[in-house]
């Protein structure tokens, strides 16, 4: 961590980490369009959205005004976002591919006084999907965008501790959670992630995901804490999109575990000793849990670094890998915890537990969300001490590394003994002719519940049969009641529009 850094670290809000960082190095490239090449400074981000939120304010943005707003990983996208936050507004983005269901949804919940469309993008219209929502305040922001003379501005907001920002869980068991985020919880995640990943400012990163994701100001708040720019695509699809890595010279790149794969699969149809992307130094990234052997195949054979972590809406960076840690580390947990995040393991009823046992894992720290916005949801989200109920279960190694194990969910209970669906997963990834998996439970009379397995296949591999699979597991020393009874396979798991999350309720409904 620099010195720099730290300093900027205590920024009090999204906007003064913006002006700090221009008035630092104005000249050094931040955004670049991976499509066109267009790139804009760390100085010019400062000043259009600047411009951009005094054309807020002339339309009648003003603080605690709620704009949410749908838009494609585009330079534009991030200027009227710093410039919704000079403005201090409270802002909603929603991921560009949520339909009338999902976006009426989060307009509704949010009360958007304004809502930013593309217009008609990639074959959909989003203007006369707002209309027939019967959307407020609808403009268009792809791009051009509201302008103003900044002198007619009122200050920046001063608090960094208010409410301005709504972001959306992905709904797959049910409706989204609008998730309450603060300026200081969105820098405290995001430094989190800078600092892990020992970055400088000779790296060039990337975001190949929809800046919508919370993952988007994760980023945002990493380049302006170390003043190295970003590669931005507006539409990611491989092969396609390699051009832009090697053109622009990225050194760091990911998003989720899909992301990793999809690296690997290229760099297995190069001839032996050419590297996918020459410059390719680091994969990062989290949003979905990571088989130890997928690290392994990943330095082996892109010839790069992997650090993976763990975050979610609530908390965009719980705990992050470090390109110090131990290769074991780097492949079997999650990495460690920043000094202001608590991560506590604990039992069912919130008792904590001692390192090296598994239980539920609670969080208490400035990157916590501040609720939900249905106060219910978040009486229920935190327990008596403060600390937020993730669902998800893990435990802490005695260097303080997270391995995660599973979820309280996610546990299939057969014959009265839990099975833990990652654990079969991550033994399954090392099987030849795995390109994916997913294991879940299914009903079962006898059992209670019967262990599933779904495999996604590359298109030229063997089919698999159970007893292959089973076979597998047993040599891996996999006890027989977790072995699976059930063998299913698919050309593609279903998966979510963000980080590419497989959607084990679609699987459940499909196969029950």
């Amino acid at each position: 961590m620099t010195d720099t850094a730290t300093e900027l670290d205590r920024s009090a809000t999204l906007w003064e980490l913006v002006a700090r960082r221009a008035a630092l190095t104005p000249d050094t490239p931040a955004l670049i369009q991976a499509e066109s090449g267009r790139t804009l400074t760390f100085g010019a981000l400062r000043d259009r959205a600047e411009r951009v939120a005094a054309g807020l304010h002339a339309m009648g943005v003003r603080p605690g005004t709620v704009v949410a707003w749908q838009l494609p990983t585009r330079i534009e996208t991030v200027l009227l976002s710093v410039a919704l936050a000079r403005t201090g507004a409270v802002q909603s983005p929603v991921i560009p591919f949520y339909r009338d269901r999902e976006v009426g949804f989060a307009l509704d919940a949010a009360q958007a006084d304004f809502f930013a469309v593309p217009g008609a993008w990639r074959g959909f219209d989003h203007t006369a999907m707002a209309a027939r929502l019967g959307a407020r305040g609808v403009f268009e922001a792809y791009e051009e965008l509201p302008d103003g003379d900044p002198a007619a501005l009122p200050a920046p907001p001063a608090s960094g501790r208010d409410v301005r920002w709504i972001y959306w869980t992905s709904g797959t068991t049910s409706e989204p959670k609008g998730v309450l985020h603060t300026d200081r919880s969105l820098i405290a995640g995001g430094s989190c992630l800078a600092h892990a990943l020992r970055l400088t400012s000779a790296d060039v990163g990337s975001i190949a995901f929809p800046y919508a994701h919370i993952g988007g100001p994760d980023y945002l708040v990493m380049l302006l804490l170390y003043g190295f720019p970003a590669v931005l695509f507006e539409k990611f699809a491989m092969p396609d999109a390699l051009e832009g890595y090697r053109r622009h010279g990225v050194t760091v790149a990911g998003g989720s575990t899909a992301f990793y794969s999809m690296f690997l699969a290229e760099q297995r149809r190069l001839p032996p000793g050419e590297k996918l992307v020459p410059t390719l130094r680091l994969l990062a990234g989290g949003g979905a849990p990571k088989p130890p052997e997928l690290y392994h195949a990943v330095v082996r054979e892109l010839g790069c670094r992997l650090t993976h972590g763990y975050g979610m809406t609530e908390v965009p960076m719980i705990t992050m890998g470090s390109p110090d840690d131990t290769p074991e580390n780097l492949a079997t947990t999650e990495g460690r915890p920043p000094a202001g995040m608590s991560v506590r393991i604990t039992d069912p009823d919130g008792k904590p537990l001692p390192a090296g046992t598994e239980g539920e894992v609670r969080l208490r720290g400035e990157a916590v969300c501040r609720g939900y916005l249905d106060p219910l949801q978040s009486a229920e989200a935190f327990d008596a001490d403060g600390y937020l109920v993730t669902g998800d279960l893990g435990r802490l190694t005695a260097d303080g590394h997270l391995v995660l194990t599973g979820r309280t969910k996610d546990v299939i209970i057969r014959k009265g003994e839990n099975v833990s669906a990652k654990e079969i997963e991550d033994l399954l990834h090392t099987l030849p002719g795995v390109g994916d998996v997913a294991v879940i439970g299914l009903p079962d009379p006898e059992r209670g519940e019967r262990v599933c397995a779904v495999v996604e296949q590359p298109a030229d591999a063997e089919p698999l049969t159970l007893a292959a699979v089973t076979a597998h597991l047993r040599a891996e020393g996999l006890a027989t009641h977790k072995l699976p009874e059930q063998l299913e396979l698919v050309e593609a798991l279903p998966r979510n529009d963000t980080l590419r999350k497989v959607l084990k309720y679609k699987l459940r409904e499909r196969y029950a």
